[in-house]
């Protein structure tokens, strides 16, 4: 059974959803699943893989179905790790395991870092984070380019422009750079502009989420078992080379997991991945 909740912080209401009963009838801490700029609606299928274990999904705050009032757009690690340190006090279970994707495993890190008695286990699922590869300063620019390209000519320019980022292999080199703007009609993505700049992934409303640099002694200290995971096809590609760097920067080989980036969707986005031998995995690296 899912329930839906609502958690109110005064300059936000966050909604989270739980599957299964609080606190966990078998004693194993709450399995948290989070992500940025992707909401709960991205974690069904894996969800769906752990009927034995009490689930908890929540929509970032501005993102979905939770609200904020504080006045900002942008999307800050430490301002959501506050959020899901609330979240994780509100459920009354005590400590999680929590599995964070992509910006969500920034979420994360900038959590255990400063709330490290709020998890057991975290694995970090691919983290972008841009200033940890040896290529930072030609990144920001690529970056910038997925941004420049969205603000000039909408939505399916800036998502072209984003396939062409992070698809690249290597280092972003004066190649990259000299390549030919995206064609969005190759990636079957609108070519008319609908007039909205607010995509939260597309403008930089989230930079500070790839541009954040980890607490590299407050994770070393934390109590918290840190798993770095890297997809097994992402290979050279900007989130393979920026999750070695954070597993390098933690003295640690990152762990392997099956499929790419979304490797645990199912349908959500129409681009599914290898969601059970996804959860399979994570499974094993949460019972070791």
């Amino acid at each position: 059974m899912t329930t839906t909740h609502q958690l109110d912080l005064g300059e936000a209401v966050i909604t989270y959803d739980v599957r299964g009963p609080l606190p966990p009838a078998d004693g194993r801490p709450p399995l948290l699943m989070i992500g940025q700029p992707m909401t709960a609606e991205g974690f069904g299928t894996l969800a769906s893989h752990f009927p034995d274990r009490t689930v908890v999904t929540y929509d970032p705050r501005g993102l979905g179905r939770s609200t904020r009032s504080d006045g900002r757009v942008d999307n800050t690690p430490d301002v959501q790790a506050g959020d899901v340190h609330a979240l994780i006090g509100a459920l009354g279970a005590g400590p999680v395991d929590l599995f964070g994707s992509s910006g969500g495993a920034v979420t994360a890190l900038a959590l255990v870092a400063a709330h490290p008695d709020d998890v057991v286990t975290l694995v970090a699922h691919e983290p972008p984070l841009i200033p940890l590869v040896s290529d930072a300063e030609a990144a920001e620019r690529a970056r910038a380019g997925v941004t420049d390209a969205y603000n000039a000519r909408g939505f399916g320019a800036g998502m072209a422009a984003f396939i062409a980022m992070t698809s690249w292999s290597g280092e972003y080199t004066d190649a990259y750079f000299a390549q030919p703007a995206a064609d969005p009609a190759m990636f079957g993505l609108p070519t008319e502009d609908d007039g909205q700049r607010d995509d939260v992934l597309l403008s930089d409303r989230s930079w500070a989420v790839s541009g954040y640099r980890p607490d590299v002694d407050a994770l070393k200290a934390a109590s918290t078992r840190v798993v770095i995971a890297v997809a097994e096809e992402s290979g050279d590609t900007f989130t393979g080379r920026t999750t070695l760097a954070t597993a390098a920067l933690l003295g640690q080989e990152a762990t392997v997991f099956p499929s790419n980036h979304g490797g645990f969707l199912g349908d959500e986005y129409g681009m599914p991945g290898k969601p059970e031998a996804f959860a399979e995995r994570l499974r094993d690296v949460l019972d070791a």
